[in-house]
């Protein structure tokens, strides 16, 4: 009985000593488990941040987000055929971008800073598609210039040409090439909007046509660029212009006070900003000392009023552009005697521009219209002759 008992205390023995060490065994196994995934997890990611560091991706990306942050701060010929300049004298080594034109992709550096956009940047569901296919936006300086004429409908053609898929342009007026052009081309590539392969970036500031340095600087930055040009009968223009000045400023004199001299209808006031601009053959001269005049587009203000999906259509024709905005997209409001959007780039509901397009211009004397009239008259023939268009002003 006791050689029994043994046996019964080693087996049971036995059977405690086996469920231990396999106690033990798991439980090791969990933990080295544990430590080897930890282990590879934090290899992986230090492998990760290596390769980031390593291709220059990770720098890259923090100087984007650093241009993002400074860009926020300072938020403010008929073919349609060319190619960028390739001359490297053109932009110095500080300001050293890369030029596009639509039929020249080839010149876009995706592995440049701007090449890696941030996802954050624009949210629309047309880019989060690109991106998920491989897109990457970048910013480019402008392929072409929206350079005036003031008060002739810059405005409405920007919002216009806008509606295009192909087409991406600064929101705001930058005047780079008349204020703020010694900050240099760096710091006007980071005010133009992200675009991918195959789109056309864009700029309107109405003041650059009449400004005396700008057809040089923009010949400098790219001696391709192309030049959009509206344009309308000049004494129309210059009320339109006293108008808004008018409507800022409660105690200015009368239009007829501030366009002649001494109060007489005799003489012209020729340094009078509103008469000054409308004299546009003198001005296209200098623009034609940098640029052939295939290279300019001359919209009829007028006719961008009256149909602007004719225009519209001509436009798109001199950027090599499908023409995708058409009638479907405008309707007219008689109110404000002004053509509106069924949609927009920023809205898809049928809305006009803003409050400032289409004011009530105050009453003119009539003697006044017509001497200005007379004054114009042989400017607006040289204009013509100049463009090979009669506009047909009166």
């Amino acid at each position: 009985m006791t050689i029994n008992w043994f046996h019964n205390l080693s087996n049971r023995s036995l059977v405690i000593t086996i469920l231990i060490c396999i106690s033990l065994i798991y439980v090791s196994y969990t933990f080295n488990s544990c430590l080897i995934s930890n282990l590879g997890r934090t290899l992986n990611k230090n492998s990760l941040k290596q390769f980031f560091i390593s291709t220059s991706l990770w720098s890259d990306n923090m100087a984007i987000v650093n241009a993002t942050k400074l860009a926020l701060n300072n938020t403010t010929n008929f073919n349609g055929s060319y190619s960028a300049s390739n001359d490297n004298n053109n932009i110095s080594n500080k300001d050293s971008v890369h030029l596009h034109g639509h039929h020249n992709k080839n010149q876009r550096n995706s592995s440049s800073t701007s090449a890696s956009a941030p996802h954050i940047l624009d949210g629309s569901p047309k880019y989060r598609l690109l991106r998920q296919q491989g897109s990457r936006p970048s910013r480019h300086l402008p392929d072409t210039l929206i350079i005036g004429v003031k008060k002739s409908g810059t405005r409405a053609l920007l919002e216009f040409i806008r509606l295009h898929p192909d087409v991406r342009a600064a929101g705001c007026e930058v005047h780079f090439f008349d204020r703020h052009y010694q900050k240099g081309l760096h710091w006007y590539r980071h005010h133009m909007p992200y675009t991918i392969e195959g789109q056309i970036t864009m700029e309107k500031t109405p003041s650059y046509f009449v400004t005396k340095e700008v057809p040089q600087r923009v010949h400098h930055m790219n001696a391709n660029t192309k030049l959009l040009v509206v344009v309308r009968d000049p004494v129309t223009r210059a009320i339109s212009d006293y108008t808004q000045a008018a409507s800022k400023k409660a105690d200015m004199k009368r239009f007829e006070d501030l366009a002649f001299v001494n109060g007489s209808y005799a003489v012209v006031d020729t340094n009078w900003g509103p008469v000054k601009i409308g004299i546009y053959s003198r001005y296209l001269e200098k623009w034609l000392h940098y640029f052939q005049l295939s290279q300019l587009l001359f919209i009829s203000g007028e006719r961008l009023i009256m149909d602007p999906a004719y225009e519209i259509g001509r436009v798109q024709d001199f950027l090599g552009l499908k023409r995708v905005v058409t009638e479907k997209h405008f309707y007219f409001n008689a109110t404000k005697g002004f053509p509106c959007l069924f949609k927009s780039e920023a809205r898809s509901t049928p809305h006009c521009l803003g409050k400032t397009k289409g004011r009530n211009h105050p009453h003119i004397e009539a003697a006044a219209i017509e001497r200005l009239r007379d004054f114009y008259r042989p400017f607006n023939n040289r204009f013509y002759e100049m463009t090979g268009i009669n506009f047909a002003w009166p």
